[in-house]
């Protein structure tokens, strides 16, 4: 409940993309820890690679790193892909509904999804990044929350029964649904 109405007080703490230049290895690994999109969504993508099992637990989340990798490469050399924050609100959206709801896609099915979502989010932080340096502890940053919500789902696995795993995607995407309205 707490966490609701902070996130209704102060929209813009919600995002990690501040528009501003940012270079290092250590600003790059701090920086997704800035935004609850950013690590809501990368643990939705370790909880469902979970969800997923077999290869997709570390094929789900090496994909999105890498696909995030190329987009934020493709925005520091001045590509566009409009409107970028609606995608990464839209990505906690979409990764949420699928916790939520369970969705065993196959992994030919997962790639593609889990690729989309991640290109938003290289490019909302490619444009934000100067030197790869910056982009290599985003990508250790990234990869640390996805191994959190992979480690959080396979013990979900083992513990608990599905419903409590959905209900945390439902609010996933419920949060999701809020960074979309607050844009």
């Amino acid at each position: 409940m707490a966490v609701t109405i902070g996130m209704a007080a102060l929209p813009g703490a919600a995002l990690a993309h501040t528009g501003l230049a940012a270079s290092g290895f250590a600003s790059g690994f701090v920086h997704p820890f800035g935004g609850l999109d950013h690590v809501l969504a990368m643990f939705a993508v370790g909880l469902w690679a979970a969800r997923l099992g077999g290869r997709a637990t570390w094929a789900v989340p090496a994909a999105f790193v890498v696909v995030m990798a190329a987009g934020a490469a493709a925005a520091m050399v001045g590509l566009a892909l409009p409107p970028v924050e609606v995608g990464v609100a839209g990505s906690l959206l979409v990764l949420g509904a699928v916790i939520a709801l369970d969705a065993r896609l196959s992994l030919a099915s997962a790639l593609p999804l889990v690729a989309v979502l991640a290109v938003f989010h290289g490019f909302a932080h490619g444009a934000e990044a100067t030197g790869a340096a910056y982009g290599l502890g985003f990508a250790l940053a990234t990869a640390a929350l996805h191994g959190l919500g992979l480690a959080c789902g396979l013990l979900a696995n083992r513990l608990v029964a599905v419903r409590p795993v959905q209900a945390g995607g439902g609010a996933l995407a419920l949060a999701g649904l809020w960074m979309l309205t607050a844009l």
